[in-house]
C-alpha cells in the first residue's frame, strides 16, 4: 500500500515538474505551409476571402464539435468579420488588409491564443499557389494542450495541411459542378422593391453585389421588415465597350414602403414584362455562359430582346441557404417582345352554280 501511496506521489510530482516545465517555455510560435490549388487565382481568392466559405474547407469544421458561426453583415474583404464557438473551440477572426487576387493579412483569437495569418495566391502551373503563414503567442492552457500533441507547430501544420487539401478538393468539385437550362418565355410580375443603386467597372459587379446584398439583408432584418420574395439584380445600364455598369441590388417587399431621405436605398417598383428565363445551378463563375446561352436561344428562335425592359438576375439559393456552390440557383430573366402568332388565311366559303344545257320539261295539266 506505501509503494502505491510512493508512485502515486511520484506521478503528481512529475506532473507538476512537467506542466511548470511546459508553462515556462516560450509562447511564441510561427509556421507556414503551402499548395496548389487546381482553380485560377482570382477564384481561389474570392472563396477565401469571405468567411462565409471557410466551414466548407477549415480542418476544425468537423462535425462532432458542432460549432456554431456568427456572421455580420460583412464577411468579406478588410473589415470581414466572423466568430465561432461549441463546447471544444470559440474564437473570432478579422481582415485587416486584402489586396486584390495577391495576398490578404488577418488577426485570429482561437481558444485565447492570438495570432496574425497572412495568405498569399500566386499563379503557378497546374492553378495557383497558396501559403498561408501564421505567428503568434500562445497562453498557459494552450501550451499545455498543445505539448501533449506534438506542440503548437505541429498542431498548426497539420491543421494548415488539411485545410488547404480540403480547399482543393472542395473548389476542384464545386466549381465544375453546375447546369444551365433555358426555361423559356415566362410573365414576370409587379410588385415594389427596395433597392440600392450603384455603378461600376463590369469586374468589379461580383464584387459589389457580395459586399451590398449581406446589408440589405440585414437592413430588412434590422428594421423587420418582410421579404415578398428572393433578392435580385436590375441592370439599368451594361456598356462593354466603355466598361460602365449600373445595376441595382433589389429584396422584394408585399407593399410599397417609404425610405427617409438621406438613406442610400431607395424603393422601387417592378414593372411586368414578358422575358425568357434561364436557370443557372452552381457557381457564379457560370453566369456569363448562362448569358450568352440564352442570347443564342434568343437567335436561333427569332425572337426579339425589348431593351426598354430590365435584365434581372434572380438569387434563388445562395451562399446563406446552402454552403455547396454547386448547388446556388441563379435564374436570368431577359425582356423580350411576345411572338406574335401568324394568322392562316381565312377560308371563303364558295357556291357552285351549274348551268342546265337543255329546258326543263314543260308541266302537263292534267283534268
Amino acid at each position: 500500500m506505501r509503494i502505491i501511496k510512493y508512485l502515486l506521489l511520484l506521478f503528481l510530482l512529475s506532473l507538476v515538474g512537467l506542466t511548470v516545465y511546459v508553462a515556462t517555455q516560450k509562447g511564441d510560435f510561427e509556421v507556414s505551409k503551402s499548395s496548389i490549388i487546381k482553380t485560377p487565382r482570382n477564384t481561389v481568392f474570392d472563396y477565401v476571402n469571405d468567411y462565409k466559405n471557410w466551414e466548407t474547407f477549415g480542418s476544425w469544421m468537423d462535425k462532432e464539435n458542432n460549432i456554431k458561426f456568427e456572421y455580420p453583415s460583412k464577411t468579406m474583404g478588410s473589415g470581414g468579420y466572423c466568430s465561432w464557438e461549441s463546447s471544444a473551440v470559440d474564437g473570432n477572426i478579422k481582415t485587416y488588409f486584402v489586396k486584390e487576387n495577391d495576398s490578404i493579412f488577418q488577426k485570429a483569437n482561437f481558444n485565447s491564443a492570438k495570432s496574425d495569418i497572412f495568405w498569399t495566391f500566386k499563379d503557378t502551373t497546374g492553378g495557383t499557389k497558396v501559403t498561408v503563414h501564421t505567428k503568434g503567442k500562445m497562453d498557459v492552457l494552450t501550451k499545455i494542450k498543445t505539448f501533449f500533441n506534438g506542440g503548437i507547430s505541429g498542431v498548426l501544420s497539420d491543421a494548415f495541411e488539411k485545410s488547404l487539401r480540403n480547399l482543393n478538393k472542395t473548389l476542384d468539385y464545386e466549381i465544375k459542378t453546375y447546369s444551365i437550362k433555358v426555361n423559356g418565355i415566362v410573365q414576370r410580375s409587379s410588385g415594389f422593391c427596395i433597392k440600392q443603386t450603384v455603378s461600376c467597372r463590369i469586374k468589379s459587379v461580383s464584387k459589389n453585389i457580395k459586399i451590398i446584398m449581406p446589408r440589405m439583408v440585414s437592413f430588412f432584418k434590422k428594421n423587420k421588415l418582410a421579404m415578398a420574395g428572393k433578392p435580385f439584380i436590375l441592370y439599368d445600364r451594361y456598356d462593354v465597350a466603355n466598361d460602365f455598369v449600373t445595376f441595382s441590388v433589389c429584396i422584394p417587399t408585399d407593399k410599397q414602403v417609404f425610405i427617409s431621405s438621406g438613406s442610400d436605398m431607395t424603393t422601387g417598383e417592378i414593372i411586368p414584362f414578358t422575358c425568357l428565363k434561364t436557370t443557372l445551378i452552381g457557381d457564379y463563375s457560370h453566369t456569363a455562359e448562362a448569358w450568352s446561352k440564352a442570347k443564342k436561344y434568343i437567335a436561333d428562335n427569332g425572337l426579339t430582346q425589348n431593351f426598354a425592359g430590365k435584365y434581372v438576375e434572380v438569387y434563388v439559393k445562395t451562399i446563406d441557404d446552402v454552403k455547396q456552390t454547386s448547388k446556388w440557383i441563379t435564374e436570368i430573366y431577359i425582356p423580350v417582345f411576345p411572338k406574335v402568332a401568324v394568322a392562316k388565311p381565312a377560308v371563303v366559303a364558295t357556291t357552285t352554280v351549274i348551268t342546265p344545257t337543255e329546258s326543263a320539261p314543260t308541266p302537263v295539266e292534267t283534268p
